[in-house]
C-alpha cells in the first residue's frame, strides 16, 4: 500500500485521511496549526468550546449524513425549527416566509411577486444543472429574475459588503447553490429547519481523527510544510523543518493561495492559475451575551448605517448555555479595516448589536473574541469552471485541490467530506 502526506487538517483532509487509511494505506496528516479543523476548528470561549467561524448543517447536505451514519453518530445530528430577519432601513422585518414577503413594505407588489417566484424556482432547480449559469455573472442573473427594485434592496448592500469590489465578477452558479441550499432546508414553504451537530464541529472532527489514529494513520500539528518535493516531473517527499520524509503521494487541502510558495516546482503554468485564483479574508467576531439580539438565527442587515452584511445568533441554533452570535467581517486582505486592531473593530461591531437591540448594554457583554482568517472565502468568477486547474496537474502522484473545487457549491462540512471521498479515491486509482 502507498506511503501518502495529506497536507491540512480542515475537515477535507481529515476526510481524505480517513479514507485512505480505512483501505490500509500509510497516512500522515499535516497541519500547520495547533489543533483539527481550519475554519471548523474549536476554540476556548471562556470555558465553552465552540467554533471559531460559525458553521451549520442544511437538509441537502447527504455527504454529511452519511458519514456520520458511517462512524455510528446519526444521533449526534440535530434539527431545529429556526428564524430568519432581515434589517432595512432602521427596521427589523421578519424574513422567510411568503407572508414576510408579501407584507415587506420597501418593495412593491410587482417586486415582490417576481422575487419570490425567482427564488422559489431556482432553490427548485436540480442540482446538476447549473453550467448554463456558469458564464453569467450574479448581479445580471438576479436582476432579471428578480428586478432591479428587488436587487437594489435585497442584495446590492449585501453584495458589496461580502464580495467588495468583485461585486459584479461572481458566477450566477455560485450564488444559485447558496440559494439552492438554504431553500431546501425547509419542511415547508413557511418554515426553514437547519441543523447542527451536537458538541460541535469539533465532534466529528475527533471522532475522524480517532478512526484515521485506530486505522495506522498519524495526524501531526503544529508542523508545516515547508516544501514538496518534486522531482522528473514526480512527487518524491515533502520538506519539514526537521528534514525531508518520502512519500509516494502527496494530497493538499490547504487554500490554493499558498501553493505557489509550497510547490515552487510545479510547471508555471500551473502556478499562473492558482495565482488568478481570488480569495478574501475574514475577520470575525464572537459574542457571549446575557441575552440575544433578536430571536432569529440569521439576520440579513441592508442599511446603510451598518458596514455588516448581518449576524448569526447560534444560540438560536444551538442549545448554549450564553447567548452566542457571530459578526462576520468579510474583505480582501487590502481593505483598510482587516488591518484594524481587535478592539476598533469590536468596538464598531458592538455599536451595530446595540442598534439592532437598543435594549442591550455594555453590562450584557460577558466576553468577545476575535478571529482572522486570510483565505476565508474563494471568489468564484464566471466561467470558473473552467478558470480551476485540474485536481491531478502534470506531477505524478500529486492531487490539489481546496474549497474552490467545491464550486457551484459554497463551503460546508459535507462538500469537504464529499472532496475527501474523491481525492482519496483519485489516489488509488
Amino acid at each position: 500500500m502507498s506511503k501518502i502526506a495529506v497536507i491540512g487538517a480542515g475537515p477535507m483532509g481529515l476526510a481524505t485521511a480517513y479514507e485512505l487509511t480505512k483501505h490500509n494505506h500509510q497516512v500522515d496528516l499535516y497541519e500547520f496549526d495547533d489543533r483539527l479543523g481550519g475554519m471548523s476548528a474549536h476554540f476556548d470561549f471562556d470555558g465553552l468550546s465552540i467554533e471559531r467561524y460559525y458553521h451549520f448543517v442544511c437538509r441537502p447536505d447527504e455527504p454529511l449524513f452519511e458519514l456520520l451514519h458511517e462512524l455510528g453518530m446519526a444521533d449526534k445530528l440535530h434539527w431545529v425549527d429556526t428564524k430568519m430577519g432581515y434589517y432595512y432601513h432602521g427596521h427589523l422585518h421578519r424574513w422567510g416566509d411568503p407572508i414576510s414577503l408579501l407584507t415587506f413594505p420597501h418593495l412593491n407588489l410587482i417586486s415582490r411577486l417576481r422575487y419570490g417566484a425567482h427564488m422559489f424556482f431556482a432553490s427548485k432547480r436540480d442540482k446538476d444543472n447549473w453550467r448554463d449559469l456558469d458564464g453569467i455573472d450574479a448581479v445580471t442573473w438576479l436582476k432579471k429574475g428578480s428586478g432591479k427594485k428587488a436587487y437594489d434592496v435585497l442584495w446590492d448592500r449585501l453584495f458589496r459588503l461580502k464580495f467588495h469590489d468583485y461585486t459584479d465578477n461572481l458566477s450566477a452558479a455560485w450564488i444559485w447553490a447558496r440559494i439552492r441550499r438554504i431553500g431546501q432546508s425547509r419542511r415547508s414553504i413557511f418554515q426553514e429547519s437547519l441543523g447542527y451537530i451536537q458538541g460541535g464541529s469539533q465532534t466529528l472532527l475527533n471522532e475522524l481523527a480517532r478512526r484515521i489514529g485506530q486505522q495506522g494513520g498519524h495526524i501531526h500539528l503544529s508542523t508545516p510544510v515547508q516544501n514538496v518535493r518534486i522531482e522528473n516531473d514526480r512527487v518524491t517527499g515533502i520538506e519539514l523543518n526537521n528534514g525531508v520524509r518520502k512519500y509516494d503521494q502527496v494530497i493538499s487541502t490547504i487554500p490554493l493561495q499558498y501553493i505557489p510558495r509550497l510547490m515552487p516546482d510545479l510547471p508555471q503554468e500551473q502556478l499562473e492559475r492558482y495565482r488568478q485564483v481570488q480569495n478574501i479574508g475574514v475577520v470575525c467576531l464572537i459574542y457571549k451575551l446575557k441575552k440575544p439580539v433578536t430571536d432569529n438565527f440569521w439576520l440579513n442587515i441592508s442599511d446603510p448605517d451598518f458596514d455588516i452584511p448581518g449576524i448569526i445568533e447560534m444560540s438560536n441554533l444551538r442549545p448554549l448555555p450564553d447567548n452566542i452570535v457571530y459578526v462576520p467581517y468579510y474583505m480582501p486582505q487590502s481593505h483598510p479595516k482587516f488591518s484594524w486592531n481587535d478592539e476598533a473593530i469590536i468596538n464598531e461591531a458592538t455599536g451595530y448589536l446595540k442598534k439592532l437591540n437598543p435594549e442591550l448594554g455594555d453590562e450584557d457583554i460577558l466576553s468577545v473574541n476575535a478571529s482572522r482568517y486570510a483565505y476565508a472565502q474563494p471568489i468564484c468568477q464566471p466561467g470558473f469552471a473552467s478558470l480551476l486547474p485540474p485536481i491531478r496537474g502534470k506531477v505524478e502522484n500529486l492531487l490539489i485541490a481546496d474549497t474552490s473545487y467545491y464550486y457551484p457549491e459554497d463551503r460546508s462540512i459535507a462538500e469537504s467530506v464529499q472532496l475527501g471521498k474523491q481525492l482519496a479515491m483519485m489516489a488509488q486509482s
